[in-house]
């Protein structure tokens, strides 16, 4: 399959479980489709851009390792990403990213993962929890956020102090999930 058929058959995606499943089968059994969809889902501007993340986010929750190789494209330009329904599987991708990493301890995922890689996840999961997105990304970040701070000692009081901060604000949802981060930090 060529870039533009890719292209083309990512355009019928709908949010149907079943055509999110299809298409990421397809990258499954072609992993040289893996690239390019990743070149997709990051020209952020482009509405297609979302059904290219949407693929990517089922993609690596069935099968993490198949973003490995295209590791550096990933981490790359995540902080890119700025449309609500691409934010979110994006935000997903890292939160399984960082369990894998911290709390699964998982080899192949700590060998296909870099200081630079990390601090790229830092960095947008920081993006997202303080700025204008839907709370599933903000509580996909804060996940990511308390695993990240097992390394990067600053995480933990900045993460601390902008949950605080946006708590009165919040929704019940994303209060929710920030009272449980604060529990863990303390």
């Amino acid at each position: 399959m060529t870039y533009l058929e890719l292209y083309k058959a990512l355009d019928y995606v709908n949010h149907s479980r079943t055509k999110r499943m299809e298409m990421s089968n397809l990258v499954l059994n072609d992993p040289s489709l893996m690239a390019p969809l990743m070149e997709i889902a990051f020209k952020v501007d482009d509405p297609v851009s979302c059904k290219a993340c949407w693929i990517l986010e089922f993609t690596a929750k069935k099968n993490l390792a198949s973003i490995f190789p295209n590791m550096d494209i990933f981490a790359g330009n995540i902080g890119s990403v700025h449309l609500d329904p691409a934010v979110r599987p994006i935000a997903k991708i890292c939160e399984v990213l960082m369990k894998s990493y911290f709390q699964f301890n998982d080899r192949e995922t700590r060998e296909a993962m870099n200081k630079i890689h990390l601090e790229n996840v830092t960095t947008a999961c920081f993006d997202w929890l303080i700025g204008d997105h839907k709370v599933a990304a903000k509580a996909y970040s804060m996940t990511s956020l308390l695993l990240l701070g097992r390394k990067f000692d600053w995480i933990h009081p900045e993460l601390r102090m902008i949950l605080e901060q946006n708590y009165q604000n919040g929704s019940a949802a994303y209060k929710a999930r920030a009272r449980m981060t604060l529990a863990k930090l303390r």
